[in-house]
């Protein structure tokens, strides 16, 4: 459970950077504790919970790489052809009838033992058919498309560090280690809120000042991509009394709560109150742009105690841009430290700038941008309307220009970061 305290108050003064509310985050917010066994086809986004060290060599044991032939590569001439006599065969998943004599070679196929006394293979269309053999070119050296024991993984060493989350590769790793089960880490239950009266669920008849509510699905999107089982707690409407009422019970049965709108300075911004009421508030309104009004907090998980730990509560702009960029800054990474997870650093990738933009210090701003490559040089063209409120910038852009705290202008030209939205969103 989180261990966040009042001592990590950031409002009221200067605003807090990302880098310092992620660091927050990662001194702060512990794993889940427990572990279970799954069978490797339920174990696709699971979050590893110890280090899978190899049981075995892999590959485990010496063998071809190509079909062809296996020979002593001291039987080699150094500069001429060489003829060797032609001596049983081995096929993948079989061994060879008996060891190779000097001046013998042995036809093997992909994948199959080296026959012992061999220790180089040639490729079957690299070779001329003799009389009872075959003629080998010179040049080959010593080990040519043969595989050691151990090439890939050594037998003891870390196949897959715990933390890592297993996706095909991995989980295909250790099936090739021999591994019919994994052990995991328990997946954090996710809460998901939208907040105002002015919101409607889609499919719904909208009322004459109602819009239809989109955050909740964008986010739990985003939560389907990531270790975790996310539940819709639906819409929130604007009344103190309920807010509160609602993210305490939730709070009860929950690893994380999200909520999308509510924490700003209007009158009708409840969810900041309800957390303060509640819990404890850790901090409100990040230097970022957009998504300023974030707010982040601990409620009690059962009897009202924070003492012995609680649910984390992170307050979301209600703008939809904002949202996602608040999210992958600040929900994302704190949802993959309950997981266990070791997470990795969002991609960014370089590229020029194709616009002129001016920005505060002091902020990181997330500017939306198409990219388009021309020949080797990556440029990047800036969505042309602002605004927070725009769902259709994330469709027809592909990704957030990273502009940090020092930078106050962006000139064409200028190299700047890139986090594409494949793979984030």
């Amino acid at each position: 459970m989180a261990q966040l305290s009042d001592d990590c108050f950031a409002f009221g003064g200067a605003l807090m950077s990302v880098d310092e509310a992620q660091a927050l985050i990662a001194a702060r917010i512990p794993a889940l504790p427990g572990e279970e066994a799954v069978t490797l086809a339920a174990a696709r986004g699971r979050v590893l919970a110890h280090d899978l060290v190899a049981p075995i060599p892999l590959p485990p044991f010496f063998n071809a790489a190509v079909d062809g032939w296996a020979f002593r590569h001291a039987d080699l001439a150094a500069a001429a052809a060489t003829q060797l006599l032609e001596a049983g065969r081995a096929a993948a998943g079989h061994l060879a009838a008996r060891a190779a004599r000097p001046g013998e070679a042995i036809r093997v196929f992909t994948g199959a033992p080296m026959p012992e006394g061999t220790d180089t293979c040639v490729m079957q269309e690299d070779i001329q058919r003799v009389d009872g053999g075959i003629l080998v070119p010179p040049g080959l050296k010593r080990g040519a498309n043969a595989r050691p024991a151990g090439e890939d993984v050594r037998h003891g060493a870390v196949a897959l560090a715990a933390g890592r989350v297993l996706g095909p590769a991995e989980i295909g790793l250790a099936a090739a280690l021999g591994q019919a089960r994994v052990a995991v880490r328990p997946l954090p239950r996710i809460g998901v809120f939208s907040t105002g009266d002015e919101l409607a669920e889609p499919g719904a008849p909208l009322g004459p000042a109602q819009t239809h509510d989109s955050n909740r699905f964008t986010l739990l999107a985003l939560l389907a991509r990531l270790p975790c089982i996310a539940t819709d707690l639906g819409i929130l409407p604007d009344d103190p009394s309920h807010t509160a009422a609602a993210l305490g019970a939730a709070a009860r049965d929950h690893d994380l709560l999200l909520t999308s709108g509510g924490v700003s300075t209007g009158e009708e911004d409840h969810v900041r109150a309800a957390i303060e009421a509640g819990g404890s508030l850790v901090f409100w309104r990040l230097a970022v742009k957009p998504g300023r009004p974030a707010a982040m907090g601990v409620l009690p998980k059962a009897g009202g105690d924070l003492a012995s730990g609680g649910t984390p509560v992170v307050g979301l702009p209600g703008n939809p841009v904002a949202a996602v960029v608040c999210f992958l800054h600040l929900a994302r990474p704190l949802l993959m430290r309950l997981a266990g997870a070791v997470d990795r650093p969002l991609p960014r990738y370089g590229a020029l700038a194709d616009f002129d933009y001016r920005k505060k210090a002091g902020r990181r701003e997330y500017v939306r941008v198409t990219l388009r490559t021309e020949g080797a040089v990556t440029r990047a063209a800036k969505f042309p309307r602002e605004g927070a409120g725009l769902l259709s910038s994330l469709t027809e852009s592909n990704g957030f220009a990273e502009l940090p705290e020092a930078i106050t202008r962006v000139a064409p030209g200028d190299a700047i970061a890139v986090l594409p939205f494949a793979g984030m969103l």
